[in-house]
C-alpha cells in the first residue's frame, strides 16, 4: 500500500510540474548602453522575474555599464516594474516598464537620479527551463539635476533560466 501511495504521489507531482513552470525567471547577460550626450559603455545586465499570472509578472532589473575612456566611469541602474509576456511554444516576446534609480560615477563624482526603462525583447526556448534572450531593447529616461535626458537606450542579450 505504501509503495502504491509513493508511486501515486510521484505521478501527481510530475504531472503538476507544468503548473509551476516559469514561475520565476532569472536573466543574466551583456549590455550596451548609450547615455546623452555621447556616453557609450558596455557591461552586464541581470533580472529576476516573478510571474503571477500566465502573462503578467514583476521584474527587478539591475545593470552596470563601464566606460574606460572617461576616467573609468560607470553607470549602475536598479529598477522594478511590470512585464507582459506572450507565452508562445518556442518564442516568448515581452514588454516591460521599469522604474527606479541610476548612479553615475566618474573619478570622485557620484550622482544619483531617477531612471525609467520602457522596452521589450524576445526569448527563445533552448531546452526545458533554459532560454536565450536574443534581444532586449530599452528606451532609457534619466533625470539628473532636474533635467530629463530621454535620447538614451540599452541593448542586452544573454541566458534565461526558468523555474
Amino acid at each position: 500500500m505504501r509503495k502504491h501511495l509513493i508511486y501515486a504521489l510521484l505521478l501527481i507531482g510530475s504531472l503538476s510540474c507544468p503548473v509551476f513552470a516559469q514561475k520565476v525567471e532569472i536573466f543574466g547577460g551583456a549590455q550596451y548602453e548609450h547615455l546623452e550626450p555621447s556616453y557609450n559603455a558596455v557591461g552586464w545586465n541581470a533580472a529576476l522575474t516573478g510571474n503571477f499570472k500566465h502573462v503578467l509578472g514583476i521584474t527587478a532589473d539591475v545593470s552596470g555599464a563601464y566606460n574606460s575612456h572617461r576616467a573609468n566611469s560607470s553607470v549602475y541602474t536598479y529598477t522594478v516594474g511590470p512585464v507582459l509576456t506572450a507565452r508562445l511554444p518556442v518564442v516568448q516576446p515581452f514588454i516591460h516598464a521599469l522604474f527606479g534609480g541610476v548612479t553615475f560615477s566618474s573619478g570622485r563624482v557620484n550622482d544619483n537620479a531617477f531612471a525609467m526603462f520602457v522596452g521589450g525583447g524576445l526569448d527563445i526556448g533552448l531546452r526545458k527551463g533554459i532560454g536565450l534572450r536574443l534581444l532586449q531593447a530599452d528606451w532609457l529616461m534619466t533625470q539628473f539635476n532636474n533635467q530629463s535626458q530621454n535620447r538614451q537606450c540599452r541593448i542586452s542579450a544573454g541566458l534565461v533560466l526558468k523555474f
